[in-house]
């Protein structure tokens, strides 16, 4: 058995210790000073595995990222093939100008299709470098998968518009007429 040093005496005395661990620790050092040290290859070893398990980790993370950008491609993907299906081709000669990007933009409507964008049957949402109109419910399918491509939603703005008070603002209101030729 290894000579146990001073301190490790006296910790095995006060009871604060265990015989078995002085002599391991005792023989541990006896192996240091005579250099067969097999405490670096186990430190190399445990570095080894803490290293491994750090690119374990970082390829996970990694793995998860791809998935969810390549999620996002996928549903943008399909939000466009939605707006390339579903879009509606209107020429006319009235502006309708809507806020894009903080500028004002205009696009050339008729009188019917004025009224759909009005009243929220119509929505405007971003397709390829301009805009497209898309009836309500296949907006709403691109809501799932993009809300991002929405430019104009009229239904939704009147939606999440505070309703308190507005009955008496109404009935306020109602005495002022508005002309029927005023448009902007």
């Amino acid at each position: 058995m290894a000579k146990l040093n001073a301190l490790q005496e006296q910790l095995l005395k006060a009871g604060l210790a265990k015989k078995s661990k002085a002599a391991e620790a005792a023989r541990e050092q006896e192996k240091a000073r005579r250099g067969e040290a097999p405490s670096a290859a186990a430190e190399i070893q445990r570095e080894a595995e803490r290293a491994r398990e750090e690119k374990i980790e970082r390829d996970r993370a990694l793995a998860a990222a791809q998935k969810a950008e390549a999620q996002a491609k996928a549903l943008r993907a399909q939000a466009r093939q939605i707006t390339l299906d579903k879009r509606v081709v209107v020429k006319g000669d009235i502006e309708y100008r809507y806020p894009i990007d903080g500028a004002i933009r205009s696009l050339l409507v008729d009188e019917a299709t004025r009224r759909q964008l009005a009243n929220g049957q119509l929505v405007i949402v971003r397709f390829d470098e301009g805009v497209a109109l898309l009836p309500r419910i296949a907006a709403e399918k691109v809501r799932e998968r993009a809300p991002d491509l929405i430019v104009l939603d009229n239904r939704s703005a009147a939606d999440t518009a505070p309703t308190a008070g507005s009955s008496e603002d109404d009935a306020y209101y109602a005495q002022f007429t508005v002309p029927d030729d005023l448009i902007w």
